[in-house]
């Protein structure tokens, strides 16, 4: 996705939750100088396969064997690990190292590749994390505007954007495992951010004009962002 496009998305987000552009930036340029470029040839490729994009919700490990039934599987954070656990191989992680990110950083060891995402509140995950990480598999990521080596797909969610990076590598079909808007037992904040997931999703399935399964029944109420 071409930044001028997702820009005034992404200033709704600030201004809805109140957060810094400035900080946003920063971390992205901290992150920029921690990594070289990403070399995308290393990534499978996803041109017309249809890639389950794993959430990180209660429902996850029941739906481990739909993620299998994938051709590939990327997962949002701690999704990782539990599909992992359960047998599931994961061909992408994305996240911005909340969850278990010594999981996904030992992983990475072993070839799975990483999507590392820098914005306001993870300058000290940043620091932590990202040496622990091999270096030929980070895919360094950012909600502002791309510099260096530093990439801006799309998504504001851990979720939604590795449905966003998914679309941007070619995927012909998204499935969702693992996905709920609804959960109870999470916070307001979290809350809030998974009702823009929702809408950021809306977003993505017009512009590639599919219908995602995991907005049945809740289109008819969101607006597109």
């Amino acid at each position: 996705m071409e930044f001028h496009v997702w820009e005034p998305v992404y200033e709704r987000i600030l201004a809805d939750f109140g957060f810094d552009r400035a900080a946003d930036e920063r971390a992205r340029d901290r992150l920029a100088s921690m990594v070289e470029p990403f070399e995308f040839d290393t990534l499978p490729d996803f041109d017309g396969a249809t890639v389950a994009v794993a959430g990180a919700g209660p429902t996850l490990a029941g739906e481990a064997e739909r993620a299998a039934g994938a051709d590939f599987v990327v997962a949002a954070s701690s999704a990782t690990a539990t599909l992992h656990d359960a047998g599931v191989d994961v061909d992408l992680a994305v996240t911005d190292l909340d969850g278990t990110p010594e999981r996904v950083a030992a992983m990475s060891h072993e070839g799975l590749p990483v999507a590392v995402h820098a914005h306001g509140d993870n300058l000290d995950a940043l620091e932590r994390w990202v040496p622990e990480i091999a270096g030929e598999r980070l895919l360094p990521t950012t909600q502002a505007e791309p510099t260096g080596a530093v990439r801006n797909f799309g998504g504001f969610t851990d979720g939604d954007r590795a449905a966003f990076l998914a679309d941007a590598l070619g995927a012909e079909r998204l499935t969702f495992p693992g996905w709920s808007f609804d959960d109870p037992d999470v916070g307001e904040m979290k809350a809030r951010k998974l009702r823009w997931a929702e809408r950021l999703l809306y977003w993505l399935e017009t512009r590639r004009e599919e219908r995602f399964g995991v907005l049945d029944g809740r289109r008819e109420r969101l607006e597109l962002p």
